[in-house]
C-alpha cells in the first residue's frame, strides 16, 4: 500500500514540468521556406539556427509589421560543417540567440546544398511573459521622525 501511494506521488512530481513547459516547435529547412508570424503582444525567442552544408549562410530576417516597419536580418546559422577545403570552418563557432517581439513577420530562406536547423519558443507577452515579481520590503519606517530638544545640565567652574 505505501509503494502505491509513493508510486502515485512520483507520477504527479514527474508530470508537472510538462504541463508547465513552453512549447518548443524545430524545424528542418531544406527546400522551402520557414514563416513564422509573430502577432502583437507576443514574442519569439530563437535558441538554435544552425547549418550544414552549402556555401552561403542562412539568415533569420525580421519584417516589422506594425506602424514602425522595416526589416533587417537578425540572425546568421552556425555552422556545424566538419568538411575541409576552401569552406571548411574552425569548430565550434558560437551560436547565438535572439528574441523577436510582435507585430513582426520572421522568415528563413532555403540555402542551396544546405540543411538548416531551427528550434524556437512563440509565447504571449501577456503577463510579464512568466516572470513572477518579487516583493521588494524597505526598512525605512512609515512615520517621519520629528526632532526634539532636551536640556542637558551643565555647570561652570
Amino acid at each position: 500500500m505505501l509503494a502505491a501511494r509513493y508510486f502515485v506521488a512520483l507520477t504527479f512530481l514527474a508530470a508537472a514540468p510538462l504541463a508547465f513547459a513552453s512549447p518548443f516547435k524545430s524545424k528542418i529547412i531544406t527546400s522551402s521556406a520557414l514563416v513564422i508570424t509573430v502577432p502583437d503582444d507576443h514574442f519569439l525567442k530563437i535558441t538554435n539556427f544552425s547549418q550544414e552544408g552549402g556555401t552561403d549562410r542562412g539568415v533569420v530576417s525580421v519584417t516589422l509589421t506594425g506602424e514602425d516597419g522595416g526589416s533587417a536580418n537578425v540572425l546568421t546559422a552556425t555552422r556545424i560543417d566538419l568538411s575541409t577545403g576552401s569552406n571548411s570552418q574552425n569548430f565550434p563557432e558560437i551560436g547565438n540567440r535572439v528574441i523577436i517581439a510582435g507585430p513582426a513577420e520572421v522568415s528563413v530562406q532555403p540555402v542551396t546544398g544546405a540543411t538548416l536547423f531551427i528550434s524556437y519558443r512563440k509565447e504571449s507577452n501577456e503577463g510579464g511573459g512568466g516572470v513572477t515579481p518579487i516583493p521588494i520590503f524597505s526598512p525605512t519606517p512609515g512615520g517621519t521622525p520629528t526632532p526634539t530638544a532636551t536640556a542637558s545640565p551643565t555647570t561652570t567652574p
